[in-house]
């Protein structure tokens, strides 16, 4: 199975950066580093299963296709949508904030 190709939105690499930048400000240097290899481990899955990710979201935000990943060891849900031959990701966020206002109100 060919694996897609990503494009990160600029919300979701600002998302990402914000997470480095908090496990940074906590002294935690190993939990930044592993936060951004497990990102790209769930990146990697989502690139050649786009269909795994649970769609729990779509319809209530009628956005047809959009779909969620969680990141492994960390609260956060990689938000993305399948366009073929390439993997749109909308949003890296945290599991437990309000995720339609998130995604929708740009927060």
């Amino acid at each position: 199975m060919k694996s897609k190709s990503v494009d990160l939105r600029e919300a979701a690499q600002r998302d990402i950066d914000e997470a480095v930048d908090f496990y940074i400000a906590q002294d935690a240097h190993q939990a930044a580093h592993a936060f951004i290899d497990e990102v790209e481990r769930a990146l990697d899955h989502v690139c050649r299963h786009p269909d795994a990710g649970s769609p729990r979201y779509a319809q209530e935000l009628g956005l047809p296709g959009l779909r969620h990943w969680p990141v492994t060891g960390y609260p956060c849900l990689v938000f993305y949508q399948d366009r073929g031959e390439r993997i749109d990701v909308w949003r890296v966020l945290h599991g437990e904030r309000d995720i339609p206002a998130w995604l929708i109100g740009g927060v």
